[in-house]
């Protein structure tokens, strides 16, 4: 992967180095200690970074390969996940082969929590774990940046000053996503730069035309380079997000004055809120791999977004902010394609919908009043997309 150098993870030679590093550097130690025992980091640092630095040479001491860090780490995973939701189910993987790379093409809700519950759900189904593509304005912590890499991250450049770095940039960000499905590595990428906050999972056409840009010298056609990516559409449901309220304090910001301005440590604080925050039931879905993709890349956008929707996961918390929301101008519903009942993965009892309604009035009641229908809207956008997905392919059919 030498052409890759800027922006793949580290390998496996690279992992004891950097370890090692990391078990000695302080700042580290003090970011752990914080995350694991607070009150004692605080009032001993010098004896907490000392524990913790031990601890790790414990856990991770042998651990000599990426393979080999992950299966340390799905233990700690596995306790932030029951910790921080009711429960995580999954559905489609048993129409995937586990011998086989694909590229995960998912809508992005949590900066972390994302990517980091698909390959929990892999692992947990005996799938290896996909590389993640993640954004460089991610990795201005030095040591967020370390554990990323260490954890099959690979950088997606935002940052660029020319069309022809912005060219040279995805090149070769398309040549490492085909690099990597020819090595039988799966990789993971969100459908969009950045979280669909307001809960619209709608793809980018440019990030599938990116996909494509190394391969038109191979003399291979848009829809067989597509078909060679095993792209297979993901689409993750929070029961609640850990961070609405601050997405909706953006969004009417963004609505109010055409822009949002974050402060200098928000991505770290949201990815803390996201991984620690109260997520109640999760539920991931698979598609099945696009194998007859389109010619045009707005086309396979299309295709991908309808295949989200009609399977997202829709839970008592989507169709009671539908039914707060409906009347107002941020949903994004329209009379003639709302039908009386919507279908559901699982049949909600009335109690259900009433707990899911009081908790979204605790939440409402904790934000000011114009920002609550932008958190309405974000939980009720999903079943708006999911009706408009199922009057689409009715009228195609």
């Amino acid at each position: 992967m030498q052409d890759f150098d800027s922006i793949r993870p580290y390998r496996d030679n690279e992992t004891r180095g950097v370890l090692d590093r990391l078990g000695n550097d302080r700042e580290f130690l003090e970011l752990i200690g914080r995350f694991k025992a607070p009150t004692l980091t605080r009032l001993t640092p010098a004896i907490t970074r000392f524990w913790i630095s031990r601890w790790l040479q414990k856990e991770f001491g042998d651990a000599d390969t990426i393979d080999a860090l992950q299966a340390r780490l799905y233990h700690f995973v596995d306790q932030l996940v029951h910790k921080t939701t009711t429960r995580v189910t999954v559905s489609g993987l048993d129409g995937l082969d586990r011998n086989k790379a694909y590229l995960f093409l998912s809508n992005h809700r949590d900066i972390v929590f994302d990517p980091m519950v698909v390959n929990y759900l892999l692992v947990a189904n005996g799938f290896r774990t996909a590389r993640i593509a993640i954004g460089d304005n991610l990795l201005q912590n030095r040591l967020f940046a370390e554990l990323m890499r260490l954890n099959k991250s690979f950088v997606v450049k935002r940052s660029m000053s020319s069309p022809r770095e912005m060219r040279d940039t995805y090149q070769t960000l398309s040549a490492f996503i085909h690099h990597s499905i020819d090595e039988n590595q799966s990789v993971w990428i969100a459908q969009r730069e950045g979280r669909a906050k307001d809960g619209l999972d709608i793809t980018d056409p440019a990030i599938i035309k990116m996909f494509y840009m190394s391969q038109k010298k191979t003399g291979l056609s848009f829809a067989e380079s597509m078909n060679n990516l095993n792209i297979v559409p993901v689409s993750i449901a929070y029961e609640y997000d850990p961070c609405d309220i601050p997405k909706a304090r953006e969004l009417e910001a963004r609505a109010r004055t055409g822009s949002y301005q974050k402060h200098a440590d928000e991505d770290t604080d949201q990815i803390m809120q996201g991984l620690t925050g109260y997520k109640g039931h999760v539920h991931v879905h698979f598609g099945e791999p696009i194998s007859h993709a389109p010619d045009m890349a707005k086309d396979l956008a299309a295709q991908i977004d309808a295949d989200m929707h009609r399977h997202y996961h829709l839970h008592a918390s989507n169709l009671i902010a539908h039914d707060m929301s409906q009347v107002h101008q941020l949903s994004r519903q329209t009379e003639p394609q709302t039908p009386e009942t919507v279908e559901t993965a699982e049949a909600y009892t009335p109690a259900d919908l009433a707990a899911a309604k009081a908790e979204l009035e605790r939440r409402l009641s904790r934000t000011s009043e114009s920002f609550k229908p932008f958190l309405l809207a974000m939980y009720a956008n999903p079943v708006s997309s999911m009706l408009k997905a199922s009057v689409s392919a009715t009228s195609e059919g």
